[in-house]
């Protein structure tokens, strides 16, 4: 009889673990939107803000009622990479830093149980589910929602599992990425695919209402079953240093595919007109890359395009009491700073002047428009002055920073002063599924 005990006890333990491996969750009735500023600081926003609305002024990011202090380190770095901090929150763990919906290249679940991301969860409860990106699909900060590959190279996998995950609303870019080699796309470039497949055919058979520009989203109908939207060849920018833009004569973002906030407000207006809760995550690239190109004027434009889709959002939240806002990057691109040279006004000869390519201490400096160019002038602050400014950069990589986690909504009222990257997971779970 004692004898038998251990071997009891432990099959109590295993018992346990296998309902909490097989415990299953329903619809909650909410919804949530989840804004991924890839990139975008606590500097990035106040640059922002400076530039546009002046010291004083507020964006919609400020607006935001719920705030807490990101803590973004993984599994074996403290800084994350795109890849593995988009796969912490896609499935509440824990991973390395070189990892796609993998703990590197080994299979995981999600903190829940659940044989797969937050989102999958989320559409196998029977909630709508979509993802959106400024820049190409196989993107990590929402592919890894839906995708699980070796390695972030495998991008022609990625956009495949994409489009046969199901989800019922995919906007971005990267069009190249669906087409195989010889299929020239709607944007005009062939595609690169190397296993032949036309993975547009493929979404069109599988019920995928196919749209290419900003009209046809505009006019989207809440009747199409499910709905994929390729407005460019590749990025809907162009995330290089301004110099090099200039050269090439190309402008910051395509001027004729939809911005973010256009992609959001289309895609609420169709999840609103569902019959089901749903769960949306929508990322502005821009943030990232442009800041990793170390372009300032970028980096400002992609945050004013990620605000104006959290001032969409915010209407909706505003609007719709079972849907909640969560915003939050995962890192800090280029570690950017203003440098100050005072108050705008006739007699500031540095308003003037080129500012420096780096600064006193050898960290590289932009202007308004690039390397050695007129310093920034800022929006006007309460007694209506405007000030003079550079952005700095502490080199073009990711890191740890300063990342705030802001909300509005129900979830807001759940978020604590800490949030740890596996935390977003718990708090959007907690709030889109019960019991």
């Amino acid at each position: 009889m004692l004898k038998s005990l251990p071997i009891a006890f432990a099959f109590i333990l295993f018992s346990i673990a296998v309902v909490k491996a097989e415990r299953s969750y329903k619809p909650s009735g909410e919804s949530v939107v989840f804004i991924h500023p890839d990139g975008a600081g606590l500097a990035s926003w106040n640059i922002y803000r400076i530039a546009e609305f002046g010291p004083d002024g507020y964006s919609e990011w400020d607006l935001l009622p719920g705030m807490a202090v990101y803590r973004g380190h993984m599994k074996d770095h403290i800084s994350a990479s795109s890849h593995g901090g988009a796969t912490i929150h896609a499935y509440g763990v824990k991973v390395q830093r070189d990892s796609f919906g993998q703990d590197g290249k080994v299979k995981i679940k999600a903190a829940s149980g659940f044989d797969g991301t937050l989102m999958q969860e989320a559409k196998a409860a029977g909630l709508k589910i979509g993802i959106i990106n400024s820049g190409h699909m196989a993107e990590p900060g929402t592919a890894a929602m839906l995708a699980s590959v070796d390695a972030r190279k495998m991008t022609q996998e990625i956009v495949a599992q994409l489009v046969r995950s199901g989800a019922d609303l995919i906007l971005g870019g990267g069009e190249k990425l669906f087409l195989p080699k010889g299929v020239v796309g709607a944007h005009g470039e062939e595609g690169i695919r190397e296993d032949g497949n036309n993975l547009v055919k493929e979404a069109e058979a599988s019920g995928y209402t196919v749209i290419y520009t900003l009209e046809e989203l505009k006019t989207l109908s809440i009747d199409s079953k499910k709905v994929l939207g390729i407005f460019a060849a590749k990025d809907t920018y162009n995330a290089k240093p301004e110099e090099d833009l200039k050269a090439r004569g190309l402008p910051l973002y395509i001027e004729d595919a939809p911005t973010v906030a256009d992609m959001t407000e289309a895609a609420l207006k169709w999840f609103s007109g569902q019959p089901t809760p749903f769960f949306l995550m929508v990322e502005e690239e821009g943030t990232d890359n442009f800041a990793n190109s170390m372009n300032a004027s970028g980096m400002i434009e992609a945050t004013r395009r990620a605000d104006a889709a959290i001032g969409i959002a915010r209407k909706y939240v505003a609007a719709i009491p079972e849907l909640s806002l969560i915003v939050a990057a995962d890192s800090e691109a280029s570690g950017p700073d203003i440098i100050d040279f005072g108050v705008y006004s006739e007699d500031n000869e540095a308003a003037k002047t080129p500012v420096p390519a780096t600064n006193s201490r050898g960290a590289a400096m932009d202007g308004a428009t690039g390397t050695k160019t007129l310093p920034f002038i800022s929006g006007p602050d309460r007694f209506g002055q405007r000030h003079v400014f550079a952005v700095t950069w502490v080199d073009g990589g990711d890191h740890f920073g300063g990342v705030l986690v802001r909300a509005d909504g129900p979830i807001a009222k759940d978020l604590p002063a800490n949030v740890d990257n596996t935390a977003i997971y718990k708090l959007i779970h907690d709030t889109i599924l019960d019991d």
